[in-house]
């Protein structure tokens, strides 16, 4: 720890999913070998690394869901489980040598612009350093967010979030509560209602569930893959243009999606054959409003007689008994969030102050928003992978992380060709102005007209998640840094410092 008290390097990255692990390998592409990765955990993997609760997977295609540069043939099914998933990442991290970059166990405290040095001082529980340029890929479902619910802290029994699932634990033959119907919900609900005595569901709001496509990817396509590298390719171009095409009903034409709504319907009525439970579990907003769930298991598991839906969220706890807003009842012995995360209020955000002394919290407190995703204005040198209005309703996040790299990978470019000590602030004004335009596409997409309150708006209702395009599009509008959207900024000369110090004593008598 003593040589590293006063440590400097050029880039660090914090975060070791997909966003860091992805950041990790373009700078290498780009020359740079000067940085590190800090990770607060023990090993990599970010949100597939914490969430590994029963039926963990993801809802993308797995040849979609994969970096374009690490294609991975071996995939065993169309849609991974988080345990692949998690294997891909270290297999990455080995491929591409990251691993004497990345410092486990060194979640960062604090990082503080430092205007004379012109980089930033970051704490970490491992040490402290400075880095000319942060890379913050902490990923917006990396804190889970568990409800303020009174009395919850009287309850007994075993309380756990989905993305901190205690597998100590054993539900077997318990009265389980789920409190939420998001990604994680359906995919828990069929993985432990055969083995738990009864399983309470607690809903608020139904999600539209549309049938999982899953199946084993057979040892002959995993061949073709292997030997024949371009046909992956065509598999994953394949998956993109269906999804680019999908795009146009979510962000221009909502209302042409009342056929995708009778599918989904449909699903519904295939296992659920109780009226009273299927209009329990009717949305009554339009389908895409809220993301998508894909499950084929989740409407067979609560026709079971083992499981009850509550209509109502939760929102008292007294002993045992969970009381639910519509007054109704369930005594039970574990209750399970799958509540979501922090996506709109990022928690990374409290530790990072900025060239005005303000933290990013406080500079977002109206609502989060970057320059094309990546900068805030009075944060210099300071990216974020995964920013706000980068996320995406229908197709893979990774494709937005890669468009993302294109733009870190420009600016480090760009600070080449500047040379010397030099650093690139956005302007307020560009902020500004691409946050205008983001918003300004966002009024007539389904996330906005469908009708519902999702993750996707922040307090105020604004949606700072979604990116109200095509992933071609964003990934054109990330190709390049434009400098005239940005102040370029040098350390000050030398005696300016004392010159301004003795102005403001002068001031201050």
């Amino acid at each position: 720890m003593g040589e590293r008290e006063h440590e400097h390097v050029r880039v660090a990255v914090v975060g070791s999913g997909f966003g860091g692990l992805g950041a990790a390998v373009r700078l290498r592409r780009e020359g740079v070998t000067d940085f590190v990765v800090l990770e607060r955990a023990s090993s990599v993997g970010g949100t597939w690394r914490d969430n590994s609760y029963p039926g963990c997977a993801c809802d993308v295609p797995s040849h979609l869901y994969s970096f374009s540069f690490a294609p991975n043939p071996e995939w065993p099914r169309t849609f991974s489980g988080q345990e692949h998933i998690r294997a891909y990442l270290e297999h990455v991290a080995d491929t591409f040598r990251l691993r004497p970059h990345i410092r486990f166990d060194s979640e960062v405290k604090r990082m503080t612009w430092n205007a004379e040095r012109l980089c930033w001082d970051i704490e970490t529980s491992s040490g402290n350093l400075s880095a000319d340029l942060v890379v913050s890929a902490t990923g917006p479902l990396s804190d889970p967010k568990v409800p303020d619910i009174p009395g919850l802290d009287s309850f007994p029994g075993k309380v756990f979030h989905s993305a901190r699932w205690d597998h100590d634990y054993d539900l077997r033959g318990k009265r389980v509560a789920m409190v939420g119907t998001g990604a994680s919900a359906i995919q828990i609900v069929p993985s432990i209602q055969p083995d738990v005595s009864r399983l309470t569901l607690f809903q608020r709001t139904p999600p539209w569930v549309m049938p999982r496509m899953d199946r084993a990817i057979s040892d002959a396509e995993r061949w073709l893959h292997r030997q024949l590298p371009f046909t992956s390719q065509l598999r994953r171009g394949l998956l993109w243009g269906i999804r680019e095409l999908q795009v146009q009903a979510f962000t221009k034409h909502p209302n042409e999606l009342g056929f995708v709504e009778q599918l989904a319907k449909r699903n519904m009525a295939r296992a659920i054959k109780d009226p009273e439970l299927r209009a329990k579990l009717t949305p009554d907003y339009r389908i895409g409003c809220k993301r998508i769930l894909l499950s084929s298991a989740y409407y067979p598991a609560l026709a079971q007689p083992n499981v009850d839906v509550v209509a109502s969220g939760l929102s008292e706890v007294r002993g045992s008994t969970l009381v639910a807003a519509d007054g109704s009842e369930a005594e039970v012995d574990a209750i399970v969030f799958g509540t979501g995360f922090h996506v709109t209020d990022m928690p990374i955000a409290e530790r990072v102050v900025g060239a005005d002394g303000r933290t990013l919290a406080e500079t977002w407190k109206g609502g989060m928003e970057a320059l094309r995703g990546a900068s805030a204005a009075g944060f210099p040198n300071w990216m974020t992978i995964i920013g706000p209005n980068t996320g995406l309703g229908n197709s893979s996040m990774i494709l937005m992380i890669e468009s993302q790299l294109n733009y870190l990978a420009d600016y480090v470019r760009q600070l080449d060709v500047l040379g010397g000590r030099v650093a690139l602030d956005a302007r307020p004004e560009a902020v500004r102005g691409w946050n205008h335009r983001v918003q300004e596409r966002m009024k007539r997409t389904v996330w906005n007209t469908g009708g519902c309150t999702s993750w996707y708006l922040d307090a105020a209702g604004r949606n700072t998640t979604i990116w109200p395009g095509t992933t071609a599009e964003f990934r054109r509008a990330t190709r390049r840094v434009d400098l005239a959207e940005y102040d370029v900024l040098r350390p000050p000369a030398a005696g300016a410092s004392e010159a301004q110090a003795a102005r403001k004593a002068g001031v201050d008598a």
